[in-house]
């Protein structure tokens, strides 16, 4: 079968090229992909080349296709799997394989397994380790964002407290505690504000910082004082930028007692510093951000690590059980990740996307593979709408979702611009 897709070749070489798939084995099993979005590590994975930890040293002659952030359809189920897979279903995928200790995972490490394809071959390890979920969801976009919103859930659930006297770990993030999210009005922030506020184990307090105005605003206008109140969440924006001491007022707005949970977003010394700062007593801080300087370090006050009990946690990536979780809060409308979605494009703007990523503000920018269409924000729509009817019928439909993503623009996008 053909399948045209994005290939990295080494490091900022990346081609998009149309090619044959091999027949797959009795334990593989061949599905179409629709959605694909593009996560910050595979561009990391991207300018770093045979460097990345994840990526073999022959992509010069063995080209792996990128991307890990990805759903679609099932189209034909090697003769092992088909008791537990059919053809016609849509999946989702969890891509931290870590098979037999191996680094190797979608996206960084196969040649014909990879989410910026149309079509892409899923190995054994795959479905041995139970990686291969079913979804029943509407959308696809839904399911590929299951992956960025595990590595979100898996954080919360790595967050850990204790009683004083006590050494037994309870974890997860404080019910009904104060929560920080700094530097948290980008995509990730977003779904961990929808997460934090929707989960059984809320804060009473999340306040969410940024020093990006733009962001902020869309941040507010999505959790907007009504969403705050049904949710029973006091939730405040804060644009550190414009505050000539933020440690000082992000103390305040927790009556000077501190933050239980406080999730940085950035990899920035001074967020870091100032995560540390604002921890009260027995507050957990989880690095989130993944940074791409290996030596990458910040202060921090070990008087209060051992006075106060204050302790940090890092995560990177969900396990399976928080992939499920995602989708099955999805799939019951609990949490919505269509709020990270800032851009939308097809498969041939992915090059062009990924390797420019850090420059290109907004959130998620999701690929629809089958398609081919230049990357478009979403407030763009309205404007390109002046020359294209699909345009203008895309905008008109986010906008009667809040600026938001949703099924109906998929359904449109599918049925009037797909292959």
């Amino acid at each position: 079968m053909k399948a045209k897709a994005v290939r990295l070749y080494g490091a900022n070489d990346l081609r998009l090229e149309e090619f044959d798939l091999p027949a797959i084995k009795e334990d593989e099993i061949l599905v179409k992909v629709i959605t694909d979005s593009i996560c910050m590590s595979t561009y990391k994975a991207v300018i770093q080349g045979t460097k990345h930890k994840r990526v073999p040293k022959d992509i010069d002659q063995n080209p792996i296709i990128i991307g890990h952030e990805f759903a679609g359809v099932i189209v034909e189920v090697g003769d092992k799997w088909k008791h537990q897979f059919k053809a016609g279903e849509k999946f989702a995928i969890q891509p931290a394989l870590n098979y037999k200790g191996s680094l190797y995972s979608p996206g960084y490490s196969f040649p014909f397994f990879g989410g910026a394809s149309t079509y892409t071959v899923i190995p054994h390890q795959v479905m041995e380790l139970g990686c291969l979920l079913n979804y029943s969801g509407e959308s696809y976009f839904d399911a590929s964002l299951s992956e960025p919103m595990s590595c979100i859930i898996g954080a919360f659930h790595a967050n850990y407290h204790t009683k004083p006297g006590c050494y037994e770990h309870q974890m997860g993030i404080k019910k009904g505690g104060k929560m920080a999210l700094l530097a948290g009005a980008g995509a990730m922030g977003l779904g961990a504000i929808d997460y934090a506020i929707h989960n059984e184990l809320k804060p009473s307090l999340l306040v969410v910082t940024d020093v990006d105005e733009e962001r902020l605003r869309r941040a507010a206008s999505i959790f907007n004082e009504k969403v705050a109140e049904e949710a029973g969440v006091d939730i405040q924006f804060v644009n550190t930028r414009n505050i000539e001491n933020a440690t000082d007022y992000l103390m305040a707005l927790s009556d000077h007692t501190g933050y239980d949970d406080v999730y940085v977003y950035a990899p920035v010394q001074p967020v870091v510093e100032q995560a540390d700062k604002i921890l009260a007593r027995d507050g957990c801080l989880n690095f989130f951000a993944g940074p791409v300087d290996q030596e990458f370090s910040a202060m921090l006050n070990f008087y209060n690590v051992h006075y106060t009990s204050t302790h940090i946690v890092g995560t990177s990536g969900g396990n399976t059980d928080d992939m499920l979780e995602s989708l099955k809060m999805t799939e019951q409308k609990l949490i919505n990740p269509a709020v990270m979605v800032t851009h939308i494009g097809g498969i041939d703007s992915v090059i062009d996307a990924t390797l420019n990523l850090p420059k290109i503000p907004g959130g998620k920018k999701l690929i629809y593979t089958c398609i081919d269409m230049e990357l478009t924000a979403l407030e763009e729509f309205a404007e390109k709408g002046k020359q294209n009817v699909h345009y203008a019928k895309l905008a008109e439909i986010i906008a009667k979702h809040n600026g938001i993503w949703s099924v109906e623009a998929e359904k449109y996008l599918l049925e009037n611009m797909g292959a």
